[in-house]
């Protein structure tokens, strides 16, 4: 292959997957090379549904367009038939979803991913790394944790507040009657 056609491609590796030349997503590397071709379209077709896209790489061509971006950690697992899976809202969403088609296409190797910086590899990493909570996920639990205190501070003052309500409440309505109220020594 001469350089211009390795050139076009590994352009058209930066141009697929990252959204501008210097925003590339995290990603994860899978093996789809046992699995049979309808199969494979059936799951990108699923997985495109959600923004998630596939892309068989040639791993030498890889490992020199990902050069100096957030992909470059996953040169070393870049090694056999490889894909790269990216896109939906974070790679979170992409591992859970590959692992839950694993069960239907067991011919799916997962091989690694990147999050941040941070490699998982091998099919127990990817399976961990579909357990963390997704950007959304997790700013809905600190929110959660921000405010129970607080929801527990205004439970705490309401409660003796609606105690002293329902004592002023009582006394007024007993004068209202006409009945004396005992005075307290």
């Amino acid at each position: 292959m001469s350089k211009t056609v390795k050139s076009l491609i590994m352009r058209d590796y930066k141009s697929r997957i990252a959204k501008d030349a210097q925003e590339w997503p995290d990603a994860m590397v899978i093996s789809i090379r046992g699995v049979k071709a309808i199969e494979t379209t059936k799951l990108r077709h699923v997985l495109a549904k959600k923004g998630i896209k596939i892309t068989v790489i040639q791993n030498a061509l890889a490992r020199k367009a990902f050069e100096g971006t957030r992909l470059e950690a996953l040169k070393d697992l870049l090694t056999g038939s490889s894909a790269l899976a990216y896109g939906g809202e974070s790679v979170v969403e992409v591992a859970r979803e590959i692992v839950g088609a694993i069960t239907k296409m067991p011919g799916i190797e997962l091989k690694g991913a990147v999050l941040d910086g941070i490699v998982f590899k091998g099919k127990a990493g990817v399976e961990e790394l579909s357990k963390y909570p997704t950007k959304d996920e997790a700013i809905g639990r600190v929110i959660t944790l921000v405010l129970s205190p607080a929801q527990k501070l205004a439970g705490q003052i309401k409660g003796p507040g609606s105690n002293i309500a329902g004592i002023i409440k009582a006394i007024e309505t007993k004068l209202e009657k006409g009945e004396e109220v005992a005075k307290v020594a």
